[in-house]
């Protein structure tokens, strides 16, 4: 919004606004003021840029990198990887290894590992919740049902 613009419009035409039109030529500068600077103030919460303290990457001409950080805050970070079975189409996948921790808002440490390849993303951490165990009685239906021969399909006549 031009000030300039808004505030030659306003002296010619007093009816622009109801309220405007009623106050001073003073009030509505100042209202316009007002309002244009509050187009220009920071939006949101004003927080110090976090430092990165280390930082390293490298890439292979075979398929092969690695990266690692640092930051300010305690967060790090590192990663590497590799091309599996390269130059054989049906096998050939991309598998990378790492680690990243940092401290959540409740003030735990998380740590998280983890290993992406061709059977996914596998991570672990004391802070990933885990499946409840299975009940003893549902066990040992489980247990029973394994020692079953196998059915035999029905044969045709």
């Amino acid at each position: 919004m031009n000030l300039s613009r808004s505030l030659g419009a306003m002296a010619n035409n007093n009816n622009s606004h109801p309220f405007l039109a009623q106050e001073p030529l003073g009030i509505r500068i100042s209202l316009l003021l007002i309002i244009e600077l509050s187009y220009g103030a920071p939006q949101g919460p004003v927080t110090e840029p976090i430092p990165i303290l280390r930082q390293e990457q490298e890439v292979g001409f075979d398929g092969t990198y690695s990266f690692s950080y640092e930051t300010g805050n305690g967060i790090t970070a590192e990663e590497s990887g590799a091309l599996k079975n390269a130059g054989n189409p049906e096998a050939e996948a991309q598998s990378a290894q790492g680690q990243f921790q940092y401290t959540s808002p409740e003030g735990q440490l998380i740590h998280l590992t983890y290993v992406a390849d061709e059977n996914g993303f596998q991570p672990q951490g004391e802070h990933l919740p885990t499946p409840p165990p299975i009940p003893p009685a549902i066990q040992r239906a489980l247990d029973y049902l394994a020692t079953l021969p196998e059915p035999q399909e029905p044969s045709q006549r």
